[in-house]
């Protein structure tokens, strides 16, 4: 059996600051915080190709501060494009941007391997991704503007005048919001479901290979098998036909009715519940069936809040439980290729009823949406600071970049 999985550094340090970037998100300049993240991630990539085997924990450190980096751009670019874009061009490009991140992960791991390839030494891997990432602090210094919190819905003329709450307020106010908070469970459920799939599935197929005779069983790590290749192009190309589908059934429908959103979600994953179910029972017999409801002034913490809950309750903890529910009943049957198939195949069960659970969640969401929308619609909601009034003030001059909802 597969031993549990230590937590992560670069997770550990992404969720300790993710608060911290959505507070300063929240009060000062968000462009200047995605630049710093960038430069933090990409310094310490670059820096930690050099380390010498001798002082490792100065390359778990490194991993630390990438995810310090990538933290900035999980919490504060979302509300960036929030901000300039609304309706369906909001919806058209939230798409493309939650698009890119599996075809990045993926991407990542084939340049990497590429380049491990040509050079023989997996250093220079952190060695060109640099110059990949020094391209995109260009663009971002050039072409991205920083518009003032709630350009979209344009609340920032009412808004330079009023006081600014503390992050505790934030916080309480987002606990009143349940839109937020079921759709923030909700998302918690697929992190869940996800995390323990991107750990557990790879060796789910390995022993169902095993059991269907096509591959002899692996008695001593690591083993040879094409399975977490496989399961991870099929997680890039359907996480990218899921987010187009989506985004695209989301536009039309919300013309007829305004909880499009969270109504999609929730059918997905009520959907999806049954598949896994059918997927793992039927994996013994075919192999084949195996394969802005928030105010402007407190989004950036909405959504490291929403992060943080999700990586946290979420797939920091679903691989641990995963597994320790299969080497539970393991340890009480034979010890044989079925039997460890099979007691992976009862851990995964829990699974499914999480996407129902998470479906649940949805659907509570959009119970409450256009409720907590209009209340997030009212004057007086945006972020009175002084970067807001000169970027308002930079905006005005060039016309606005969006119109209102």
């Amino acid at each position: 059996m597969r031993p549990c999985p230590s937590p992560p550094v670069f997770v550990c340090c992404l969720l300790l600051s993710a608060p911290v970037f959505g507070y300063l998100g929240d009060r000062h300049s968000r462009k200047a915080a995605l630049s710093i993240g960038i430069l933090l991630w990409s310094g310490a990539g670059l820096s930690s190709s050099f380390i010498s085997p001798q002082y490792s924990w100065l390359f778990f450190l490194s991993r630390g501060v990438v995810g310090i980096g990538s933290a900035s751009f999980s919490t504060i670019a979302p509300t960036v494009l929030g901000d300039l874009f609304v309706r369906d061009q909001r919806t058209r490009v939230l798409a493309v941007f939650y698009i890119f991140i599996p075809v990045g992960s993926g991407l990542g791991y084939v340049l990497g391997s590429a380049v491990l390839q040509l050079t023989g030494n997996w250093r220079w891997a952190f060695r060109v991704m640099p110059c990949l990432e020094a391209v995109g602090f260009l663009l971002l210094i050039v072409l991205v503007p920083d518009p003032p919190r709630g350009a979209a819905e344009k609340q920032e003329e009412a808004a330079l005048g009023d006081p600014r709450s503390s992050w505790c307020e934030d916080v309480r106010y987002l606990g009143r919001n349940w839109s937020f908070v079921w759709s923030t469970l909700g998302v918690t459920a697929i992190a869940f479901v996800t995390g323990a799939l991107g750990f557990w599935a790879p060796k789910f197929l390995f022993e169902a290979r095993v059991v269907h005779g096509l591959q002899p069983p692996c008695l001593e790590d690591p083993c040879n098998s094409q399975d977490s290749l496989i399961f991870g192009i099929l997680t890039v190309v359907t996480g990218i036909i899921g987010v187009v589908l989506g985004a695209e059934a989301a536009r039309r429908y919300k013309k007829v009715n305004p909880r499009a959103e969270p109504l999609i979600c929730a059918c997905s994953l009520l959907a999806a519940g049954p598949c896994l179910f059918l997927a793992l029972i039927l994996a013994r017999v075919t192999l084949l069936a195996s394969y802005s409801v928030v105010v402007p002034r407190c989004r950036g913490t909405a959504e490291a809040l929403q992060i943080t809950v999700g990586h946290v309750l979420g797939d920091a903890g679903s691989p641990y439980l995963t597994g320790l529910i299969s080497g539970t009943l393991k340890a009480a049957r034979p010890d044989s290729s079925l039997q460890s198939f099979l007691s992976l195949q009862y851990g995964f069960l829990g699974c499914a009823f999480v996407l129902a659970l998470g479906g649940g969640c949805f659907l509570l969401t959009a119970l409450r949406l256009e409720t907590d929308q209009a209340r997030a619609r009212q004057p007086g909601s945006g972020t009175p600071d002084s970067k807001d009034a000169e970027s308002q003030a930079l905006l005005s001059g060039t016309g606005s970049v969006a119109e209102d909802l």
